[in-house]
């Protein structure tokens, strides 16, 4: 349920990335028609031709050939896009290599994460508020394979910390942070930190992660910038914004005591980790920019049914949504889809219920919740 009300879009942009502050995050764009009248991208859009006419057609009456104008591609003024600032990303194309070659896969993995290695004693990690945390030596760590570097943080107290890299074509699952959980146990002197670093999180791995208690050890999940996948977009700047410490989001499943079906969400806010302090912090919801609750997660993507703009004020959000699509907006949904408590909705026991949020850096975390176990 949306709150307005206005004649069904056919077409959304679904994925995209926010980047920097948003609470005017919504941008709208002109719908670009494809060649095949329908999506996907890989279709093919529809661009405007022209014929091309030449002395020889025209000596020889022949029907002139038909030139593509790339850079007029045709609009469909009946849609409207809508999506968030975003960059365009992609993993690299996969590449066949020939039998004889396969024994150099290790030694790819390895250079990648050598790479990765240097770009986070350049870069460290950045926390909340633009504050990083700052190695003074990364290194390789032998011995283990699902820990693969030890680092020492640049603080007046230096605590020694391991890093878990996940791989690029795949999110960090439950078994590598069991592995890598285990390997550290081992490890003597023992790690005051345990950074899992990974492009895609799974959600039952961030949810181990979130809720593992280990007396005396931290353990935190940095996201991985996209560009560290393409060679000449890594620069090894101390600016650079290569790895940034997501927060563990706070939610509470609430039931409704008349009905065993009846739920609603309740976004409490993020718990950060506090890069000058060594400690995790409970956040607000002033931070959450947007959040969405799919009522039935399939566990492989979000499919929204409530989406909410806490940050928005009259001006943005749900409001510039409406009128930009010139939609009639019903001002008794509007606040219900401003706040950090979900409207009521119905659930079976067993199902899985996801929730997404957005911070004000735009950086996302996934909540899971199945129903009977919270």
């Amino acid at each position: 349920m949306l709150p307005f009300r206005q004649a069904p879009v056919r077409h959304f942009s679904d994925v995209f990335r926010l980047h920097g502050t948003v609470p005017s995050w919504l941008r709208f764009f002109r719908w670009l028609g494809y060649r095949s009248g329908q999506p996907p991208v890989g279709s093919g859009f529809a661009y405007k031709t022209v014929p091309h006419i030449t002395l020889k057609s025209i000596a020889n009456n022949e029907p002139p050939a038909t030139e593509i104008l790339y850079d007029q591609p045709e609009i469909d003024k009946t849609k409207v896009r809508i999506t968030g600032p975003f960059t365009v990303e992609a993993l690299p194309a996969p590449v066949v290599k020939p039998l004889d070659d396969i024994g150099d896969v290790e030694e790819d993995i390895s250079a990648k994460q050598t790479d990765w290695r240097d770009q986070l004693l350049a870069t460290g990690i950045l926390g909340r508020g633009g504050s990083r945390l700052a190695f003074s030596r990364v290194e390789p760590l032998s011995g283990t394979k699902f820990l693969q570097a030890e680092v020492e943080t640049k603080e007046d107290t230096p605590r020694r910390a391991v890093i878990c890299f996940a791989g690029e074509t795949k999110p960090l699952d439950s078994r590598m942070v069991a592995m890598a959980l285990d390997e550290a146990e081992t490890l003597r002197p023992a790690p005051k930190l345990i950074i899992f670093a990974a492009f895609q999180f799974d959600p039952e791995a961030a949810k181990d992660i979130d809720e593992m208690n280990w007396p005396g050890v931290t353990i935190l999940k940095a996201q991985m910038n996209t560009d560290l996948m393409t060679e000449d977009l890594k620069k090894k700047r101390s600016s650079d914004q290569s790895f940034w410490l997501v927060g563990q989001p706070d939610v509470e499943l609430i039931r409704d005591g008349r009905s065993k079906r009846k739920y609603k969400v309740k976004v409490n806010g993020f718990d950060y980790y506090d890069v000058k302090k060594g400690t995790v912090e409970s956040g607000s919801t002033s931070r959450i920019a947007m959040w969405m609750l799919d009522t039935d997660y399939d566990g492989m993507c979000i499919e929204p049914k409530q989406v909410f703009f806490p940050m928005g004020g009259k001006k943005d959000g749900w409001n510039k949504l409406a009128k930009t699509l010139k939609a009639e907006i019903d001002p008794d949904l509007i606040e219900k889809y401003a706040g950090n408590e979900s409207l009521w909705f119905m659930a079976e026991s067993n199902t899985r219920i996801a929730v997404k949020i957005i911070d004000d850096r735009g950086i996302e975390s996934l909540k899971v919740i199945r129903i009977g176990d919270e």
